[in-house]
């Protein structure tokens, strides 16, 4: 039987086309379209359980992207030549999706839920990461899942001036800001992205572009889900539930949660306690034969401490810990605490510590990128690490999670618009970001300590960068607001917003955005931005106390690089038959040599430890390439004995004939005896022969001319 199929499609601002196309494949999962713009096609399929899960107080999605390599044409590399796990890239995708939709489902809503996104057919221009959260809301939309969407997603960047919606992969690289942006129809929900030091201006202009955009995509889903008769949607009952209850604890607990929280304790694991010992003795009152549903006092006590703490901070201005809306908490930060590292710092703000260090390798530590849309490698490498003991938790240590990934890279986009040139550095920079300690906004911590490690490390940073996450606690009866400067982690819990804006004095270099409220207005957007800016200048200001510019040079035991520009028809001379001439100069200087194409040239780049041994390492490289001149004198090697003369290398890789006849005035009857196979002597260049390039070499005439027999003196 045919499928009954159902198209709808839309247009960007510049006229390309997206179509959603349901009906055709996957009709055996609650939800399934495929979306398509250019040649890039996405399949999105949804899937969520008719029965919520057993004692759970929050939504168990999961949202999967991955692309196919056979959608670009490719087959996998490694052993299995299959997709396996997903890479980073894709994990970053799929947290863009799962923040954008997390947030529109019912907060009673507890079945399992899973969104798959494949990339099926691959086009770099249609970027398949700025279409992923439309094609999973759009899934949404045509199946009969509790989902108050929709939404989407797009990409905006500008180049030249001019902003643009969903440009191609070279648009892209040629922009000077990157941001994606999820709305609804009324909200935006989500923004991630980095830029070249722009104003807060420019990116509220950004964000606004973008979001007219979001408008005309989520209509086209409105249009399509009544097309597919979706409108309705499943009845579900997933908690247990009883207001009366609610209220009478309410009315027991809410003002002691409230005086626990006015006395604004700093130590977050003192105020936990205080939090902790209301609800255990409400618990202990009550008779042993008592039938109150304990896990429902402790659901219902988490939702009035949540309260109470947004309360003080609306009716009072307080915080938790006794800050103002707009104060930082105190800093302190140290560079050059590793003896051993090639850069290292610690950034502690508060109760927030990151310890970074920054290591410098050669091309070869560059890590290899293998994936259906993109490949090659990448020389600018950050990885963040959140142990348990951080949070005084027993963790088991697993590798990084999805939230390691996605703090990693926000702070390596933070940081990599300072960086020198990549392209043009024989380096490979690795930083680490070892968090240890967390009450709030880590990745940021990792912004910072990241610029003071790079600078400590002698990288010549463009400017340092800091970082700082914003927060706000509104209330949509009363219409008041607070913009919080720094949160806590307590804060980002119970807060409607979490914002994170990185930038050098000049402007932003980064940030993440996310909200679970909706109604945020761009003047109050535009408040939290001013806000983070007056923030972010004075951690700066804290941070220079201790190191404001990249030391003049690196460690004395961090790796030194001298490249080398050769001609391309020398590359096979440096490196020799079967790598024999460059192993060789490893082997004896000790020195790390690489040697690359780029261009119609050839770069040699020398890696040392000492200075001794770059430069034996450099003399060696040079003597390969030099250009043998005649009339020279040069250092030379007895190779071989033959009865006409003997052959010496007189440069790296370059033999030429000493001809009996030139070793010596006196003539030579016969070689033998007269040199030995590995003994050095001197010798002159004085002709290369044009037809065959050979060289001949002499060495009698760098020796005293005999006087003739007529001019020697009588006894």
């Amino acid at each position: 039987m045919k499928p009954t199929i159902i198209t709808k499609s839309c247009a960007l601002p510049d006229g390309r086309q997206i179509t959603i196309e349901t009906g055709k494949l996957a009709r055996q999962a609650d939800g399934s379209i495929v979306l398509r713009m250019g040649n890039t096609m996405l399949l999105a399929t949804v899937v969520s359980s008719q029965k919520g899960v057993e004692g759970a107080d929050f939504l168990p999605l999961s949202v999967d992207y991955q692309e196919k390599f056979a959608s670009t044409g490719k087959i996998p590399g490694g052993f299995l030549k299959r997709e396996g796990k997903l890479s980073d890239y894709e994990i970053l995708i799929s947290r863009l999706v799962d923040r954008a939709i997390r947030p529109l489902f019912p907060d009673d809503y507890h079945a399992e839920t899973q969104v798959s996104i494949q990339l099926i057919s691959g086009d770099l221009n249609a970027l398949p990461d700025s279409l992923a959260a439309f094609a999973a809301s759009a899934a949404l939309s045509v199946s009969d899942i509790p989902f108050q969407g929709p939404i989407s997603e797009v990409r905006v960047v500008r180049v030249d001036g001019k902003f643009i919606i969903n440009p191609t992969f070279e648009q892209k690289e040629k922009s000077d800001l990157d941001f994606i942006v999820a709305a609804s129809i009324d909200n935006i929900l989500m923004v991630e992205g980095e830029a070249k030091e722009i104003s807060e201006e420019d990116m509220l202009e950004a964000l606004k572009l973008a979001h007219e955009a979001i408008k005309t995509q989520c209509q086209v889903q409105i249009e399509l889900s009544q097309a597919a008769g979706k409108t309705a949607k499943r009845t579900y009952d997933h908690e247990v539930k009883d207001e009366a209850f609610k209220a009478e604890l309410h009315s027991l607990l809410y003002q002691k949660v409230y005086d626990v929280a006015r006395q604004q304790i700093p130590n977050k694991h003192t105020r936990s306690e205080l939090f902790g010992k209301i609800v255990e003795e409400y618990l202990a009152s009550l008779p042993e034969d008592s039938t109150v549903n304990k896990d429902l006092v402790k659901k219902y006590y988490k939702d009035i401490q949540k309260k109470a703490c947004r309360d003080l901070v609306l009716n009072e201005g307080a915080r938790l810990d006794g800050r103002k809306t707009t104060e930082i908490r105190p800093i302190w930060s140290e560079v050059d605490y590793l003896p051993s590292a090639h850069g290292s710092a610690i950034f502690t703000r508060g109760e927030t510590q990151s310890l970074s260090t920054v290591t410098l390798g050669t091309k070869l530590d560059e890590q290899m990128i293998d994936g259906a849309m993109f490949d090659g490698s990448n020389k600018f490498i950050l990885h963040y690490n959140f142990p348990g003991f951080s949070t005084g938790e027993v963790k088991p240590n697993r590798g990084p999670g999805r939230r390691e990934v996605g703090h990693g890279n926000l702070a390596m986009r933070a940081l990599k618009p300072v960086l020198p040139n990549l392209a043009e550095s024989p380096y490979t920079i690795r930083l680490v970001s070892d968090i240890l300690e967390s009450n709030g906004s880590s990745s940021m911590a990792t912004v910072c300590a990241g610029s003071l490690a790079l600078m400590d490390a002698g990288v010549k940073i463009k400017a340092p960068v800091s970082g700082i996450a914003m927060g706000m606690i509104s209330d949509s009866a009363t219409k008041k607001y607070a913009i919080l400067s720094d949160i806590l982690g307590d804060e980002d819990h119970l807060g409607d917003m979490d914002f994170k804006v990185t930038g050098t004095e000049a402007g932003i270099t980064a940030c993440q955005m996310d909200l679970k409220v909706d109604g945020l207005t761009y003047d109050v957007l535009k408040q939290a931005l001013d806000q983070a800016k007056h923030g972010r200048l004075h951690i700066m200001n804290e941070m220079k106390k201790t190191i404001s510019s990249p030391n003049p040079d690196l460690k004395p035991h961090a790796p030194r690089a001298v490249t080398i520009t050769i001609e391309k028809e020398l590359i096979g001379a440096v490196i020799g038959p079967g790598g024999k001439v460059v192993q060789e100069i490893q082997k004896v200087t000790g020195a790390t040599v690489v040697i690359e194409e780029v261009g119609n040239k050839g770069i040699v780049n020398i890696f040392a430890n000492n200075q001794e041994v770059m430069d034996a390492a450099v003399r060696r490289v040079k003597a390969i390439v030099a250009v043998p001149e005649v009339g020279e004198v040069y250092d030379g090697k007895v190779k071989s004995i033959m009865p006409f003369g003997a052959f010496v290398e007189f440069m790296p890789g370059k033999d030429g004939l000493l001809h009996i006849s030139e070793i010596k005035w006196e003539r030579l009857e016969t070689m033998e005896g007269v040199l030995e196979v590995g003994e050095e002597i001197k010798v002159k260049l004085v002709e290369v022969d044009k037809k065959t390039g050979k060289f001949r070499l002499s060495r009698k005439v760098l020796l005293p001319k005999p006087p003739r027999k007529e001019e020697t003196p009588a006894v």
